[in-house]
């Protein structure tokens, strides 16, 4: 059974994914300033910040990429309001949330990631294994592997031509969609994501919440995760090898 948190996370999902039927407010699609995680917050991002607090406040702290710490509370929660904003804006089918719950104790216990294009949702509790399902649906199954993946996802590849090259004179072929937390939350079904660069605990809290069990390497400026341990020390070699 789903935790009253994460019942809570679901909900705000749901509301959200809503709204997108409208025609989008002009204030949506405005630029505000810099958020906490350093990026400019478009409307849409705030909306959706404004949503989760609304919703979540009560159960602790509210850390927002957009407007940091929010309230107080023991509990930490880390949300990601609209992971892949400028996606959504642009109306590019891969963007969602992103949300990680860690208890008094610093554990974290519960993680949801939603792509709000195509109302998919992923989720994981202390003890329970990684579940996906949809929006409005109340199925939920666990992640399986897809063994029958033919590409990875290399977040911000447009910032790293060197390490694009190595991979494609390795014949690993990927795509770079523009989401971090979602692309992580997609780990099983392909052959692996990779980031480079720095990256913040917006982005990859619930992510990698979902990636337990699978082979995780993260060092400094890169991160790589895999189902196949082989693929991510082929990868981690090459990254090796240019950085």
């Amino acid at each position: 059974m789903m935790h009253d948190f994460l019942l809570a996370t679901l909900k705000v999902n749901e509301i959200i994914h809503d709204a997108l039927k409208n025609i989008h407010p002009e204030e949506w699609y405005q630029k505000n300033d810099i958020g906490a995680g350093g990026d400019i917050s478009s409307g849409f991002d705030l909306f959706a910040e404004k949503i989760f607090y609304e919703h979540l406040h009560h159960y602790g702290s509210i850390e927002s990429e957009e407007s940091g710490i929010m309230n107080d509370g023991e509990v930490k929660i880390i949300i990601d309001p609209i992971d892949g904003s400028d996606n959504a804006l642009s109306k590019f089918g891969y963007f969602g949330t992103s949300v990680a719950y860690i208890n008094a104790d610093g554990v974290l216990e519960h993680a949801m990631v939603c792509n709000l294009a195509t109302s998919e949702v992923f989720w994981i509790s202390k003890s329970k294994k990684p579940q996906h399902g949809k929006l409005f649906q109340n199925t939920w199954l666990p992640i399986e592997h897809n063994n029958n993946s033919k590409i990875g996802i290399f977040e911000r590849a447009y910032a790293y031509p060197s390490v694009v090259q190595a991979l494609h004179d390795n014949a690993i072929k990927f795509r770079s969609p523009g989401a971090l937390a979602l692309s992580l939350a997609y780990a099983r079904w392909v052959d692996f994501v990779l980031f480079v660069g720095p990256f913040r605990i917006y982005d990859v809290a619930a992510g990698l919440a979902l990636c337990e069990g699978l082979e995780v390497i993260i060092q400094e400026d890169y991160a790589i995760v895999s189902k196949e341990k082989d693929i991510a020390l082929k990868i981690e070699q090459i990254i090796n090898s240019i950085l």
